[in-house]
C-alpha cells in the first residue's frame, strides 16, 4: 500500500493542515503503508495554459517542463492519494487547485456518461482519494464548497476540522482534547492502510467537537 499526500497549504510544515496529515500518515505507516508527504508550495508547478497539447499533440504529456511530471508519477503510482488543504475563501488553496488543474494529462477528450452526468475518460487507473482539510473558523458550513468540489473524486474518507487554530494549542485542557482528536486521525490512517476503508465509529469520532463555538470565537477574538 502506497499513500501520498499532496498538501496545498502555503505554510507547508508549519501549517495546521500538516498537524492532521502528520498523524494520518503516522497511522498509515504504522499499519505498513509506504507514505509520502508532498508540500506543493515547495514545488515548481506552472499554471495550466489550456492549450490541450496533452490531449491532442503530446497525449498524456504536458508541454510545460516543471516538477509536475514527477508529481504525476507519484500520483498514479499511489494506491491512495490525499488532497490536504486549509480552507481559503470557502475552497481549497490556489496551490492545491493549480495541482489539480495540472492533472489533466491523465485524462483524454472522450466523454464518459453515467446517467445524466458526463466526465472525461481516464488514461490510467486513478488512485482512491482522501480529503483532509481544516478551517480557522467554527462551524461545518465553512467546508460546504470544498465538499462539492471534491465530490467527483468519490473520496474514501473526508476529514474536516473546524476551529483549526487549536491544533497546535498549548492550553493544557484544550491540548488534552486535541490530542484525543489527533489519535482518531492517526487511527483513520491506520485503518485506511490496513483495509482501504475507515469504520463508521472512527468517522464519528473524527466529528468530535474541540470547543464550543462561542468559546472559540471569544478566545480567537473573531
Amino acid at each position: 500500500m502506497r499513500i501520498t499526500v499532496f498538501n496545498g497549504s502555503p505554510r507547508a510544515e508549519r501549517s495546521n493542515t500538516h498537524v492532521m496529515v502528520r498523524e494520518f500518515l503516522a497511522g498509515a505507516q504504522a499499519a505498513g503503508a509506504a507514505v509520502d508527504n508532498v508540500f506543493l508550495i515547495h514545488q515548481n508547478i506552472g499554471h495550466c495554459t489550456g492549450c490541450f497539447s496533452c490531449w491532442f499533440k503530446t497525449p498524456g504529456r504536458c508541454v510545460l517542463d516543471d516538477d509536475m511530471s514527477g508529481l504525476l508519477e507519484k500520483y498514479v503510482s499511489s494506491d491512495i492519494i490525499a488532497l490536504a488543504t486549509p480552507v481559503y475563501t470557502w475552497d481549497m488553496t490556489a496551490a492545491l487547485k493549480n495541482f489539480v488543474d495540472r492533472l489533466i494529462p491523465l485524462r483524454c477528450p472522450i466523454a464518459n456518461q453515467s446517467g445524466e452526468n458526463y466526465d472525461m475518460k481516464a488514461r490510467v487507473k486513478f488512485p482512491e482519494a482522501v480529503v483532509i482539510a481544516n478551517c480557522g473558523f467554527p462551524g461545518a458550513n465553512n467546508f460546504a464548497t470544498l465538499k462539492e468540489v471534491v465530490k467527483p473524486c468519490r473520496p474514501l474518507l473526508e476529514i474536516y476540522r473546524n476551529c483549526g487554530n487549536l491544533l497546535k494549542t498549548n492550553h493544557a485542557e484544550l491540548k488534552t482534547t486535541v490530542d484525543e482528536y489527533l489519535r482518531y486521525v492517526r487511527e483513520a490512517g491506520s485503518e485506511i492502510a490496513a483495509s482501504g476503508k475507515v469504520s463508521e465509529l472512527t468517522k464519528a469520532k473524527l466529528e468530535m467537537e474541540l470547543i464550543r463555538p462561542e468559546e472559540y470565537v471569544k478566545m480567537m477574538r473573531l
